[in-house]
């Protein structure tokens, strides 16, 4: 009984030690670590460097691509529409034929009037012979006076004939000429409005609508409010025009502004301009809806960030500045105007600071971060 008691006491023992060596060891660890300061999470973020200089305001607005010419192509003479060269809604050249109208009566008319001319070309010699002849047998008295003043009137009058038979043949000649009619510009063909076979009027019928795409003119509306923009922009130079298709993935068209209309209109307060885009590649049509933006008010000397940068309080905007330390400061600012992508800050910033624009919800006054690029 003596030998287990005194061994149940050697273990008790040996427990109590252990224990208290383990309690010596944790408060050990407990020390050493509130020897070492934690080191603080760092915060991934994106950042750029506030901009100071001049920001053209962008105005942006809707329009519709137009035809820079539109022709509707009619017959200048009467007749039998004989044959259409072009194919719908293909490309015509500049001076191809595309009408063909029958000629066969101005033809006629040509060949009437080739007719008559050679008769009083006939007659107009005959009479210059006849002049040639008795003119110097009048001084000599061998021919009156009488009739010699009336071969020299018959002269006149077939010398008018020639001439009004002249002009008949020019006019009958040019009528046949509108017999084919030809595409004044390249352009692009419409559907026929008439078929062979039809009867045209003259000046009344008409064919074909033609539209000329290379160039287009892309034509738009903007409020009254921003016409004086405008015209100070376009004080300084060529006013550039950004068209956009709704939708497109394509890249946007860069046109020039080339027309601001003569009068505002009363009943919208807005007025209309034009700009000219080359359209080689034909990626607008006429009709075709187009999103336009363009340059207005020129702001000088501003401090601009990126508008993801910008963000919101209950006591206002502000922004986040990275510091050289590695830690962020939240800047309140005052926003002013907006023009695509940057946005003007009116009050907090002097340009060239390090605003975050990734990784603000991590954020607040104060937080460590480390600044990463679009690469890693």
């Amino acid at each position: 009984m003596q030998g287990k008691s005194r061994r149940k006491g050697i273990a008790l023992a040996v427990i109590i030690i252990a224990a208290v060596v383990a309690a010596q060891m944790f408060r050990g660890g407990e020390r050493a670590r509130a020897k070492t300061p934690a080191t603080p999470a760092s915060v991934p973020v994106k950042v750029v460097l506030a901009h100071r200089g001049d920001l053209d305001l962008t105005l942006k607005v809707i329009g519709r691509a137009e035809a820079f010419s539109t022709v509707n192509v009619q017959a200048r003479v009467s007749g039998q529409l004989q044959s259409l060269l072009f194919t719908p809604g293909g490309q015509v050249k500049q001076g191809d034929t595309i009408v063909r109208i029958d000629p066969s009566l101005l033809q006629a008319q040509l060949d009437q009037a080739l007719g008559n001319l050679a008769k009083d070309q006939a007659q107009l010699d005959n009479a210059n012979t006849i002049i040639k002849r008795y003119q110097p047998l009048l001084g000599k008295g061998y021919v009156a006076q009488s009739d010699y003043d009336t071969y020299k009137a018959n002269q006149g009058i077939y010398t008018a004939s020639v001439k009004a038979d002249q002009a008949a043949v020019e006019l009958a000649r040019t009528q046949l000429s509108y017999a084919q009619i030809q595409a004044p510009f390249d352009s692009i063909a419409g559907a026929p409005l008439v078929y062979p076979g039809a009867q045209l009027t003259a000046n009344d019928t008409s064919i074909v609508v033609l539209n000329q795409i290379r160039p287009i003119n892309v034509t738009f509306s903007i409020p009254e409010t921003g016409l004086d923009g405008i015209k100070a922009t376009m004080a300084r130079g060529k006013v550039p025009v950004t068209v956009n298709i709704p939708g497109s993935k394509g890249a946007a068209m860069e046109a020039e502004l080339n027309f601001i209309n003569n009068a505002v209109d009363a009943t919208t307060s807005t007025i209309q301009l034009k700009a000219h885009y080359a359209n080689d590649d034909v990626r607008l049509t006429p009709g075709q809806f187009v999103e336009v933006s363009l340059p207005t008010t020129r702001l000088t000397n501003v401090v601009t960030v990126p508008v993801v940068a910008l963000q919101n309080s209950p006591l206002g905007n502000f922004v986040f500045i990275a510091n050289a330390n590695g830690t962020v400061e939240q800047r309140m600012v005052t926003a002013g105007p907006t023009t695509g992508a940057q946005i003007v800050i009116e009050k907090g910033l002097a340009g060239n600071e390090s605003v975050v624009t990734d990784g603000q919800l991590l954020l607040v006054d104060g937080t460590h971060v480390h600044v990463v690029t679009d690469n890693g």
